[in-house]
C-alpha cells in the first residue's frame, strides 16, 4: 500500500556556516522519536570523522521522520540536512531537486551572510517554500526583531512569518515541525504510473556495492524489480530497498511517488552510477528528468604518490572517491621528477584539502600535492580554442589570447571595515559592480574578481581585514582576457615542468623570485655553481646562485714557493668550468614539497 502524498514532506535545511543546521537537525531527530536518548550524540548526521572533527558538513544527508501532527495524522517527513560552505554548494543543489520545501536558518545575533543570500537564491530557482527561522535567540548577543527586519529587507520574506528558535537549547522545535506540515506543500506525482526516480547521492560500501540515495518522482520501487538506469544503459536487479531512519531500514513493501530512500542492486563499477541520473524499470521506460547541471571543477592540482603508496593504490583510492564526491574529477598525468599521478579537479580550496585528507585517512596513502591552478582558456591564430589546466599545456607561440575564469564576489562586512576591504579587493585585480547597505552597520560589497585571486588565500585575508566579520560568497560569470604569461623555472639551464605557473605580467616577477628563493634553500650544494632561473619565454626575469662547494686543494703545500698553489687552483678552476658544462642537478622531491608549499602560502 502505497504511503499517501498529502502525508509526506520532503525539506531541507540550508543556511551559512556555523547556523545551527546540523544541530536542528538533531533536534528534529529527538523530538520525533527517531533516535533513543542512548543513541544521540551531537552531529549525529555528520558521521564522517573529518566533518566532526573540523565541525562543518561536508556531505549532505537524508533522514526519514515519523512526525506525529496536532492534528492526529502521523506525517513522513524525508530531511535532507545540506553543508553551508560555498565549496560544498554542489551538494544544496543536489539536495534542493529533491526537495518542496526549505527551513532557512538565520543567525539571531549575526544576521543574513552571504552564503545565506546564495542558497536562498538556489532555493527560490528551484520554486520551494521557504521558511525563515531565527536560530541562536539564547544568545546575549541576539537580536531578533532586528535580524528580522534584515530577512525582510534583504529576502523579501515577511518578517511576521519569522520563526523564533534555539536549536541548542531547543526552543521553538514544535513550531517548526508544525510549520513544516501546514505550510509546506505535499509532493505531485502517481503511484500508479511508470516508475520515475532521480539519483542525488551514491556511496560505496565495500561488501553492499553500490548504495544509490534517490527521491521516487512517480510510480513505485521494490526489492526484485527489474530496473534502468538512463544515462549509464545499465539495468540491475534490486537486492534492497529502504529508508533512512537514519540506519538503512529495509522496506518489504518498497517506496512509491514522493517518497526518499536507498537501494542497493549489487551495482560494482564506480562509473555506472551518475548523479542526477534517472531510474525507471527496464520493461516499462519512463523519459529522463531533467537532473543536474555537472559540477565544473575550478581549481586543478596534481596527486602523486609519495612514500610506501603506489600509482596503483592512489588510483583505485581516486576511483572509490569519485563515486562518494561527483564533483571530484581526475585524470592520470607524468610529473617529471614526482613520477606517475594524476591532475585532480575540485570546487575550490577547501573542497581540495577535505579530498586531500579523505584520501590520506580513509585509504591509508601518502600523497604529494602540487601548487593548485585554474583553467585558462587560449585562442589560437587559427580561431579555435583550448581549456588548458596546467602551464604545460600552454603553447609557447601560436595563440592570440589567453582567457581566465572570473567570480561575480560579494562580501558582507561591517560598515566600518569597507575601506579595508575594498583596498584588499583592489589589490587583487577586483573590479568594483556595486555596494548596498543591509541596515546601518553591513554592507554588501559586489566585484568581479579572476578566480585565481580568489583561490589561494582570500578568504583568510578576509577574516583578517574585518577582525573575523566578514564573510563572501562567489559564483562562476565566465572569462575575461588578461595579460597572462607562462613562468618557467629553470634549474642549472633545464626547465623544471612541475613549478612551472601560469599568472599576470605584473605579478610574475614577484612569484619567480619567490619561488626561486625558496628553491635555492632546499638545492644541496655541488661541486659546480647551480644557476636557478625564473623566465618568461627567453627573458629571465630573476636569478639566484647555488654555490659550488669549495675543496681546499692547496692544504697540502706548507709555505714554499706560490706559483705552486696558483698553478693548483687554476687546475681546479678549469675541473668546475668542465663540470659546468657536463654536470647535472637533479631536483629531490623535499625540495619540490617546500616550493609547492610556499608557493600556495
Amino acid at each position: 500500500m502505497p504511503y499517501p502524498l498529502e502525508l509526506i514532506r520532503n525539506f531541507c535545511i540550508i543556511a551559512h556556516i556555523d547556523h545551527g543546521k546540523s544541530t536542528l537537525a538533531d533536534r528534529l531527530l529527538q523530538a520525533t522519536g527517531t533516535v533513543s536518548e542512548r543513541e544521540m550524540q551531537d552531529q549525529l548526521l555528520d558521521d564522517m570523522e573529518l566533518e566532526r572533527e573540523r565541525g562543518i558538513t561536508i556531505k549532505a544527508r537524508a533522514v526519514c521522520l515519523n512526525y506525529k501532527h496536532s492534528d492526529g495524522k502521523t506525517y513522513q517527513l524525508n530531511l535532507i540536512d545540506t553543508p553551508g560552505h560555498v565549496d560544498f554548494s554542489y551538494e544544496v543543489t543536489r539536495s534542493l531537486q529533491a526537495c518542496e520545501g526549505a527551513l532557512l536558518l538565520v543567525d539571531a545575533a549575526q544576521g543574513v551572510e552571504a552564503q545565506t543570500m546564495a542558497n536562498f537564491m538556489l532555493a527560490l530557482d528551484q520554486d520551494l517554500e521557504i521558511v525563515p527561522i531565527l536560530n541562536k535567540i539564547d544568545l546575549p548577543a541576539a537580536d531578533p526583531d532586528k535580524v528580522a527586519e534584515e530577512v525582510e529587507e534583504s529576502l523579501g520574506l515577511d518578517a511576521a512569518d519569522c520563526i523564533p528558535a534555539s536549536a541548542k537549547a531547543g526552543i521553538g522545535v514544535p513550531d517548526i515541525l508544525g510549520a513544516i506540515v501546514d505550510r509546506m506543500p505535499a509532493p505531485e506525482g502517481s503511484p500508479e504510473d511508470t516508475l520515475q526516480a532521480l539519483i542525488f547521492d551514491a556511496v560505496f560500501d565495500e561488501y553492499r556495492g553500490i548504495i544509490v540515495y534517490f527521491r521516487v518522482i512517480n510510480g513505485s520501487i521494490k526489492r526484485g524489480d527489474k530496473i534502468h538506469l538512463i544515462k549509464s544503459q545499465g539495468t540491475y536487479e534490486v537486492t534492497e530497498v529502504g529508508r533512512l531512519l537514519p540506519k538503512m531500514t529495509a522496506e518489504k513493501a518498497g517506496l512509491s511517488a514522493g517518497e526518499v530512500g536507498y537501494f542497493t542492486a549489487a551495482i560494482k563499477a564506480l562509473t555506472d552510477v551518475k548523479v542526477g541520473d534517472t531510474i525507471t524499470l527496464d520493461k516499462q521506460r519512463a523519459e529522463s528528468l531533467s537532473g543536474f547541471r555537472e559540477a565544473m571543477p575550478m581549481v586543478h592540482c596534481g596527486l602523486y604518490p609519495s612514500g610506501e603508496t603506489t600509482y596503483d593504490q592512489l588510483r583505485e583510492a581516486v576511483e572509490k572517491l569519485q563515486i562518494n564526491d561527483a564533483s571530484f574529477t581526475f585524470e592520470p598525468e607524468s610529473g617529471g621528477a614526482l613520477g606517475q599521478g594524476f591532475r585532480c579537479g575540485f570546487l575550490g580550496m577547501l573542497h581540495m584539502e577535505i579530498c586531500q585528507e579523505r584520501l590520506e585517512r580513509e585509504f591509508d596513502l601518502d600523497v604529494v600535492q602540487t601548487a593548485p591552478t585554474v583553467t585558462y582558456r587560449v585562442h589560437k591564430h587559427d580561431g579555435t580554442s583550448i581549456d588548458i589546466h596546467t602551464p604545460a599545456e600552454l603553447p609557447k607561440e601560436g595563440y592570440d589570447t589567453i582567457e581566465e575564469p572570473v567570480v561575480d564576489i560579494n562580501f558582507m562586512v561591517p560598515a566600518d571595515k569597507v575601506g579595508a576591504v575594498m583596498q584588499l579587493a583592489t589589490d587583487r585585480r577586483a573590479h568594483y559592480t556595486r555596494q548596498e547597505y543591509l541596515g546601518k552597520d553591513r554592507c554588501i560589497l559586489s566585484y568581479k574578481m579572476p578566480l585565481s585571486e580568489v583561490i589561494y588565500d582570500l578568504f583568510d585575508r578576509l577574516k583578517t581585514v574585518t577582525s573575523g566579520y566578514g564573510t563572501m560568497d562567489y559564483d562562476i560569470s565566465g572569462y575575461m582576457e588578461a595579460d597572462l604569461v607562462r613562468v618557467d623555472i629553470l634549474v642549472h639551464h633545464e626547465p623544471c615542468h612541475a613549478l612551472a605557473m601560469i599568472c599576470h605580467r605584473s605579478v610574475a616577477e614577484y612569484r619567480g623570485r619567490n619561488i626561486i628563493k625558496s628553491l635555492k634553500k632546499e638545492i644541496p650544494k655541488h661541486l659546480f655553481e647551480v644557476a636557478l632561473q625564473a623566465a618568461i619565454g627567453n627573458k629571465v626575469i630573476a636569478r639566484e646562485t647555488v654555490s659550488a662547494v669549495r675543496k681546499d686543494v692547496t692544504a697540502k703545500c706548507y709555505g714554499g714557493d706560490i706559483t705552486r698553489k696558483r698553478k693548483l687552483l687554476e687546475k681546479q678552476k678549469k675541473g668546475k668550468k668542465r663540470m659546468k658544462m657536463v654536470g647535472s642537478v637533479e631536483v629531490p622531491q623535499a625540495a619540490f614539497m617546500s616550493v609547492l608549499k610556499h608557493s600556495s602560502e
